[in-house]
Parts: structure tokens; C-alpha cells; sequence
């Protein structure tokens, strides 16, 4: 997708869309031109909107608080301040807002080696099923930001913005990422409301309005 067009399909202007380029937010092909698909997957994820992003510690702050935990590496302030916005926030807000939680990016690999990344990634366990949907052929989880090279190298991943395994990158720590994972939902969810599938990202969002429901009451 040239550019321009990405620029028009984003509501944005092609300045804009260079700078999600160097971002790494949209993933460029050849001058001028950008992965049509990484296009469709911003556009999951922001919608029309172009809410500004939490920063990562805030928004794993967020999924901690609607988990029912208390995001302990926040500041009593700082939690107090994010508990009003989620309050007032819709699933759509969430979703836009949460994004900057791990760096995203999709690559292929030969299915022998799916039960290895299994091994190595923080996954929602049994997510797919709490929320009514099969479970997805896909393996998608989160690592450390430090060790995506690693995988990438042990696993023999190949970019592909439609591949079938998804790595999340975060500086988190990873033991906070798979209690959460593990405990409820929403980062499930979160991970869903990103999907291209119409499907996930209905019951991803829809899971969330129920937790941002539950949280308000």
C-alpha cells in the first residue's frame, strides 16, 4: 500500500504516517510503501481515534486494576489517578490506550517448533475458551524485550505480518505478566480486541466492557 493511501485509509497525513513507520507501529515494505496489513491491525487497534498511547508501566497498571490487583509498581498517586480514567473509559478507549503494553510483531515459523515458544512465551491460559471461542491455531504470548532476538534465532522465525505466531515484547516482569495472564481475562481480551478476525475482537471488547462494567460498580 503506497503511502498516500495508507495515509487516507488512517484518516492521517503521509507525514504522520512516515512517523508510525519509524515508529515501528506500521511496517514498511519499500520506499513509499507499506504492509497493507500492518495498516488493517493499526486500524484494529485505534479505530478512528488517535488517543495517545499509556506509557507501558501504565498500561500493565490498568490490566493489574481491572484483574483486581493493584498494580504495585505505581505510585499511590498515580494509581489514583488511573482508577478516575478507568471509570470513564469505554472498551474501544482501553484497547487504544493499553497498546504501548508490548511491542507486537508477527512472524512464521514450521510447526515443529510451536511446543518450544510455548515453552518460552507468558500465554492466557485456556483465554480463548473463558471467552467462547475455539481455541486459535495461532501461538501468540509475551517475552522479555531482551530475549525476542533469541527466539527469533532458536526458532527460526520469519517476519511475516501474517504469520501465525505473535511475540509481545516487554520490559514488564514477566512473572507480573503471567499472574496476570493467568488470573482473569482481560489481558486476554486485550489481546483479542487487536485481532483482525472480527470474531475475536468482538468477544475480546465485549469482554472488556464486561470488566470495565464490573470495575465502575
Amino acid at each position: 500500500m503506497a503511502v498516500s493511501e495508507a495515509a487516507e485509509r488512517l484518516g492521517v497525513s503521509t507525514r504522520q504516517v512516515q512517523h508510525l513507520v519509524a515508529s515501528g507501529e506500521l511496517r514498511p515494505l519499500a520506499r513509499g510503501i507499506v504492509d497493507a496489513t500492518s495498516v488493517e491491525r493499526l486500524l484494529a487497534v485505534r479505530g478512528g481515534s488517535h488517543v495517545r498511547a499509556w506509557s507501558e508501566p501504565t498500561a500493565w497498571g490498568a490490566v493489574s486494576l481491572l484483574s483486581g490487583g493493584d498494580a504495585e509498581w505505581m505510585g499511590n498517586t498515580q494509581r489514583s489517578r488511573l482508577r478516575s480514567r478507568l471509570r470513564a473509559t469505554t472498551a474501544g478507549e482501553l484497547v487504544q490506550q493499553a497498546r504501548e503494553r508490548a511491542e507486537v510483531t508477527r512472524y512464521r515459523a514450521h510447526p515443529s517448533s510451536h511446543r518450544y515458544l510455548l515453552d518460552v512465551l507468558v500465554h492466557a491460559t485456556e483465554a480463548a475458551g473463558r471467552l467462547g471461542l475455539a481455541e486459535p491455531n495461532t501461538i501468540d504470548g509475551y517475552l522479555a524485550s531482551g530475549k525476542v532476538a533469541d527466539a527469533v534465532r532458536n526458532h527460526g522465525l520469519i517476519r511475516d505480518d501474517e504469520g501465525g505466531v505473535v511475540l509481545r515484547a516487554t520490559t514488564m516482569d514477566l512473572d507480573v505478566v503471567r499472574n496476570l495472564a493467568n488470573r482473569g481475562v482481560v489481558l486476554a481480551a486485550l489481546d483479542l480486541a487487536e485481532s483482525l478476525d472480527v470474531r475475536e475482537r468482538r468477544a475480546g471488547r465485549d469482554a472488556l466492557d464486561r470488566a470495565l462494567e464490573d470495575f465502575r460498580g
